[in-house]
C-alpha cells in the first residue's frame, strides 16, 4: 500500500510539473545569410506577456529549457508570414514535448514580402534544411535534440515546402499550365494578393494582364526537388499544390499528411489539397475543417485590414467556429508523435 501511495504521489508531482511547464521563446541566427530561426520549446520558466506586432502572447523569452521528447518540428510559414500566427499550434506541439523551429523565408515574410510564389518556393526547402543545420551546430540545442527524424509542417506556401520535402517535384511551367487552364476558377493562386476578380467589366483586363505576366515569367520546365534525409514526416496544411507532378506524390518517400479546409477560396481545394489526396493513396487526411477558409489554421489569426484582399481571402467564413482548432491541433500533434516517436496517442 505504501508503495502504491508513493507511486501515486510521484505521478501527481510529475503531472503537476508538466501542467506548470511553459513555452520558451528563443531566436537563433540563420546560416548562409538566412533570416533568424524562431524557436518555441518546453520551459519551466514563468511566462510573461509579450507584444509581437499586433499579437499579445504569453511566452517565456529565453526561458530555461525543460527536457521534452528530443524531437524537432520545423514550421514553414505561408507567404508574408510570421512565427506568431503559429503560436497556438506550436504550444500544442511543445506540450507534447517537441521543439518547434520557424525559419524566416527570404523574400516572402512579413518583413520582406517582395518575391512570393515560385522564386520563394525554389529556395524554401533548402532554408528548412539550413534551419535544422543551425540547431545541429548550436552548442546547446545539438545536445538536446535527436535530428535524425525531423518533422515538417507547412501551411499555404509552407505546405508547398512540405510537399517538396516529402518527395514531390514541381516546375514553373507546371504552375503556368495550371493558370492557363484554371485562371478564373483559381485566380488568387495565380496572382496572389494583387487583385481579385469582381464579376465586372474589369475582369477580362485583369485576366489578360495576369496571363501576360505569367507567360513572361514562368516558362522554365525544370523540375525542382529537395531531399533531406533527416526529414521523416511532413504535414501540408491548405497547400499550394497545383504545380506538382502528382505522380511524384503518389508514393511519398516519407509519411505525408494533409490538413484541408473546404471553404478555402485562396487555394481552391480541388486543384490543390484534394488533388494531392486523390493522387496519393498512402497519404493521411489528418484533419479537415469543413467550414474553414484559407486562414483557418492560422492561430492567432492576424487582424487584417477591413476591405483588404487579405481579409477577403484569409478571414474566417461567418459560420466557422475557431473552437475546432483545439481538436485539429491534437490531430496534427498525433500525426507527428506516431511518425517521429512511434507513439499512438
Amino acid at each position: 500500500m505504501k508503495r502504491l501511495l508513493l507511486g501515486a504521489a510521484m505521478l501527481l508531482v510529475l503531472c503537476q510539473g508538466t501542467s506548470q511547464a511553459g513555452m520558451g521563446l528563443a531566436e537563433l541566427p540563420g546560416l548562409s545569410g538566412d533570416g533568424p530561426v524562431t524557436l518555441f520549446y518546453p520551459s519551466n520558466a514563468p511566462e510573461g506577456t509579450l507584444q509581437r506586432g499586433p499579437f499579445v502572447l504569453s511566452l517565456a523569452p529565453d526561458g530555461a529549457h525543460q527536457p521534452g521528447n528530443g524531437r524537432l518540428i520545423v514550421i514553414s510559414h505561408g507567404s508574408g508570414g510570421a512565427p506568431w500566427v503559429f503560436t497556438d499550434l506550436a504550444r500544442a506541439m511543445v506540450e507534447a514535448g517537441f521543439v518547434v523551429a520557424l525559419p524566416r523565408h527570404r523574400g516572402d515574410n512579413h518583413m520582406d514580402p517582395g518575391t512570393p510564389g515560385p522564386p520563394s518556393w525554389r529556395q524554401r526547402p533548402a532554408e528548412v534544411s539550413r534551419a535544422i543545420d543551425a540547431l545541429a551546430q548550436h552548442p546547446m540545442w545539438s545536445n538536446r535534440l535527436s535530428l535524425d527524424k525531423v518533422g515538417v509542417y507547412g501551411t499555404s506556401a509552407g505546405g508547398h515546402t512540405a510537399l517538396t520535402l516529402a518527395g514531390g517535384r514541381w516546375s514553373d511551367a507546371a504552375f503556368l499550365r495550371h493558370c492557363e487552364a484554371h485562371l478564373a476558377a483559381d485566380f488568387s493562386s495565380c496572382v496572389g494578393f494583387v487583385t481579385r476578380l469582381q464579376g465586372n467589366l474589369w475582369d477580362p483586363l485583369k485576366k489578360a494582364v495576369a496571363m501576360g505576366v505569367l507567360r513572361q515569367r514562368f516558362t522554365d520546365p525544370t523540375w525542382h526537388t529537395h531531399h533531406d534525409p533527416r526529414v521523416a514526416a511532413a504535414l501540408a496544411s491548405v497547400p499550394f499544390a497545383a504545380d506538382f507532378d502528382m505522380a511524384s506524390l503518389a508514393a511519398p518517400r516519407i509519411p505525408l499528411g494533409l490538413a484541408t479546409a473546404d471553404g478555402d477560396i485562396n487555394q481552391v481545394p480541388r486543384f490543390h489539397a484534394q488533388a494531392v489526396l486523390a493522387a496519393c493513396a498512402p497519404c493521411e487526411h489528418v484533419v479537415d475543417l469543413p467550414r474553414g477558409g484559407h486562414g483557418a489554421y492560422l492561430s492567432p489569426l492576424p487582424p487584417f485590414k477591413p476591405g483588404s484582399i487579405e481579409a477577403a481571402l484569409l478571414n474566417d467564413p461567418p459560420n466557422f467556429d475557431r473552437d475546432a482548432l483545439a481538436d485539429a491541433h491534437r490531430a496534427m500533434v498525433g500525426f507527428f508523435l506516431r511518425h517521429l516517436k512511434g507513439d499512438n496517442p
